[in-house]
């Protein structure tokens, strides 16, 4: 048997066009108030970067309830940033996109494989780079 490197914790923010920043969250370490806050100052940072023009006043966000999304410190920089947060209701999988969209392919394709760190994060960033545009931006047929 070989031991597991053990876990690697993503966060992955995106839009209709694609990936715009991913953080892996260092070892030992854990994702709170300050933390997230930062990751949302390199978030806008991305969005200025790979969104050049398209952005104006404000970006509607959706995040869950975590308890570092909901602390006072998070609010007041989503804000500061131009932000405006959209509400995610609890136990409502059609908004929770990570969970029911885009981490079962992630898992299916790093199934039954053992990695290292670095590994693990260039396979999920392979896969990631390899979804086709529309992958981002589903279209759900509606039924009249």
């Amino acid at each position: 048997m070989q031991k597991s490197s053990g876990q690697v914790l993503a966060s992955i923010f995106w839009d209709k066009d694609g990936i715009l920043l991913i953080d892996y969250l260092p070892k030992g370490q854990t994702i709170n108030a300050e933390y997230y806050s930062s990751l949302l100052v390199q978030l806008k940072d991305s969005l200025k970067e790979k969104r050049r023009g398209k952005v104006t006043n404000s970006v509607l966000f959706l995040h869950d309830n975590a308890t570092a999304h909901r602390a006072l410190a998070t609010q007041k920089k989503l804000a500061y940033l131009g932000f405006q947060c959209l509400d995610h209701p609890p136990y409502s999988p059609d908004l929770a996109p990570l969970d029911y969209h885009l981490f079962p392919g992630l898992k299916k394709q790093l199934k039954c494989r053992h990695f290292s760190s670095d590994e693990v994060i260039a396979a999920a960033e392979t896969w990631l780079d390899g979804q086709p545009s529309d992958f981002f931006f589903p279209r759900v047929a509606c039924k009249s």
